[in-house]
């Protein structure tokens, strides 16, 4: 593929809601623009940016992916990203390096929780907006019913730019609104122009409606549009372009992937309408000082990049695709990875489309492309010029809230699994991972079941690896809630040197983990076996007597004994403090402690009666709500962790995906004494196995 300056590029992320048609729109686009031969269906299977085993055998798309090709004399690089919440990583992935964000919107189904999502995300990082009403084949599609609900969700800023004209809900033709032109199309989705339609006061409505938009987004012809005057052509182009660069203006267009019908004037709008690099691909970075500077994006500059995306493959090795902010990657450069220090060895600069490499010899400022067997480079990571240091902003993913244990099929692969793990977190920043050493369970996290089992069938297919995934354990904790004092004596007679111990100690309740005292008089125990009475404790308090769980809020105090002049030992104390422990604590009134949360949870203010009301079922407190950014509430609680597993399922259920939450440890509680029985027989259960 040939080389283009920043100006003649346009990077696209393609987003909205599962199913809105998003890989076939790209699909359509790669096909129109003759960079394949033959049109992929994604149910089918053969799409190119649904390239993926997971993705395949799934029929929708689990990942990002890029799919370049040129319209005319400009290079327009797709960037197809999932629309299922599970794999937000991808929608993060796709939006970072690009400029403009072509939402799909199903004639069919209208506006849905993934395109609200996809355009707050756009907006939230300054994206250029676009919208595609696509599916308009389709029986019961209704384009101006989706209109109104696009200019109902997200305000005046929406503009039809492409109609189409009905009778008998098939669409007759589609009319160009810049052009004041209908076209037809035929059996290939050649376009063909034809009379325009007679669509009354409706097309005069449209028509007024740019022009106020295009006046509003450009000083210039405001002027004109005040003093009654029409605009041309060019001037509808240059106002939209410029009040879609600025985010007033949002344009809309409509077609048909499986007809191809409307996408020639969709890529015309591409071209015409969406910002390049070189007019918004400026980056915010820091500098070797410290200082804030910005990176502008051309071919002059020192070398600047970043990776946005990470894939780990176990036979290709590591691809790591890199967005060029200034500069150029070639071949021949050594750029320093800003977070390491340290140079990175380049191994093949290509361009991707889909699966596919194709090699090239340097990557262009404003342009996307991958490279191989990047050593120590992550996504995230900057690379630039070593004579000027800048490090970019890092993509804020979602945080992993779905969690669930790991347990191998086989005990050989144990070893194996967090070096896996390791090359899969490379790949998605929206997994956490953790050893529980005290539940002794490897804890994997993610942002939803899907999300999971996806990790799960990876681990398989890529690596050999078979696991299955089950609750994790809570980790419980032992107290007790009265003072006691009991006697450790520790005798034993076996010809030669016996063993004897013997201690008073007092056990009462405290605030924090453990605290260890004496208070002997007289030298009633010397003072060289006060640290092995101590250690035969802290030995003790790691299996309570109710459940095996560890004891906190615990004061021991040594306050008498005995010893004997030859048979006393270091050993002997031990063993009598671990008796005082076992002998006391059932007499202390032990309970059974269980980890409490703080939970932040972000929902609409149209459930948060629906949360509240799940909460209380989980035996949550809501302690508070306050306004949130996005028009979301946010309900403050403490809740039992153990009631948590599965909230994330109910969340996305409750708010239909709009919802989510943060979840951290705060403290231990007494567990109600009617969950006890069930926790000290699971607790046996694992002790027998």
């Amino acid at each position: 593929m040939k080389q283009y300056l920043a100006g003649r590029i346009r990077n696209v992320a393609l987003a909205g809601h599962s199913d809105s048609g998003k890989t076939s729109l790209a699909e359509a686009m790669l096909y129109k623009t003759g960079t394949i031969e033959r049109l992929g269906k994604t149910a089918e299977g053969n799409t190119v940016c649904d390239s993926d085993s997971e993705s395949i055998k799934r029929k929708a798309s689990v990942a990002s992916s890029v799919a370049p090709f040129a319209w005319g004399s400009t290079k327009i690089n797709v960037l197809d990203t999932p629309g299922l919440f599970d794999f937000e990583a991808g929608l993060y992935e796709g939006l970072r390096p690009a400029e403009s964000v072509l939402i799909a919107v199903s004639g069919k189904d209208g506006v849905s929780v993934g395109t609200e999502k996809a355009y707050r995300l756009a907006k939230k990082q300054n994206k250029a907006t676009m919208f595609f009403v696509s599916k308009l084949d389709v029986e019961h599609s209704d384009f101006y019913k989706v209109l109104e609900e696009l200019k109902t969700q997200f305000g005046p800023s929406v503009c039809p730019i492409v109609v189409p004209y009905s009778e008998n809900d098939k669409v007759q033709c589609y009319i160009s609104l810049i052009d004041h032109k209908a076209y037809k199309y035929d059996a290939k989705g050649e376009p063909s122009e034809v009379e325009m339609p007679d669509m009354g006061h409706r097309l005069e409505g449209l028509m007024a409606a740019i022009s106020e938009a295009v006046a509003e987004a450009d000083e210039e012809l405001f002027e004109k549009y005040f003093s009654g005057e029409q605009f041309t052509r060019d001037e509808l182009i240059r106002g939209i372009h410029n009040g879609v660069n600025n985010g007033a203006i949002s344009p809309v267009l409509c077609g048909s992937c499986v007809t191809l019908e409307g996408i020639d004037m969709l890529l015309d709008a591409v071209v015409d309408l969406l910002p390049s690099p070189w007019e918004k691909g400026s980056e915010v970075a820091e500098d070797a000082h410290g200082e804030i500077v910005e990176v502008k994006c051309t071919d002059e500059a020192p070398l600047s990049a970043y990776v946005f995306k990470t894939v780990a493959d176990p036979f290709v090795g590591k691809l790591s695709y890199i967005k060029v902010v200034s500069g150029k990657l070639g071949q021949d450069s050594a750029p320093i990875n800003a977070r390491t220090g340290q140079p990175e060895r380049l191994g093949k600069i290509v361009y991707m489309r889909g699966k596919k490499q194709e090699d090239t010899a340097y990557i262009t400022a404003g342009d996307i492309g991958a490279v191989t067997k990047l050593a120590t480079a992550l996504s995230g990571d900057s690379l630039c010029d070593a004579k000027q240091l800048v490090k970019f902003e890092q993509t804020p993913f979602p945080r992993p809230c779905y969690s669930r244990a790991i347990q191998n099929k086989d005990k050989a692969d144990e070893s194996k699994i967090a070096s896996v793990i390791q090359r899969i977190l490379e790949e998605d920043p929206t997994i956490g991972y953790e050893n529980n050493v005290e539940t002794k369970q490897q804890i994997i996290s993610g942002l939803g079941e899907q999300h999971l089992d996806v990790v799960a069938s990876k681990m398989k297919n890529k690596f050999g690896i078979e696991i299955t995934l089950d609750q994790p354990r809570v980790a419980y904790r032992e107290t007790i809630r009265k003072k006691v004092k009991v006697q450790g004596r520790h005798k034993k007679q076996s010809g030669g040197h016996g063993q004897f111990g013997d201690v008073w100690i007092e056990f009462e309740p405290t605030v924090g983990d453990f605290v260890f005292e004496e208070k002997v008089f007289g030298g009633a125990v010397p003072k060289n076996f006060f640290p092995a009475v101590e250690k035969g404790l802290q030995e003790s308090i790691k299996k309570g007597t109710i459940a095996g769980y560890p004891v906190v809020g615990l004061k021991a105090t040594l306050v008498d004994g005995s010893y004997h002049p030859v048979d006393s030992s270091e050993m002997s104390f031990k063993m009598a403090a671990s008796l005082a422990f076992k002998a006391g604590i059932p007499d202390a009134s032990p309970v059974l402690l269980e980890p409490i949360g703080s939970l932040s949870a972000y929902v609409p203010d149209g459930n948060t009666g629906d949360i509240i009301g799940e909460l209380n079922k989980r035996r949550g407190r809501v302690l508070g709500m306050n306004p949130s950014e996005d028009g979301l509430q946010e309900v403050v609680a403490d809740v039992p962790m153990s009631e948590m597993s599965d909230f994330a399922t109910a969340m996305r259920s409750l708010t239909q995906g709009r919802g989510y939450f943060t979840l951290e440890f705060a403290r231990y509680e007494q567990l109600p004494s009617n969950l006890e029985a069930k926790v000290i027989e699971d607790a046996a259960k694992r002790g027998e196995e």
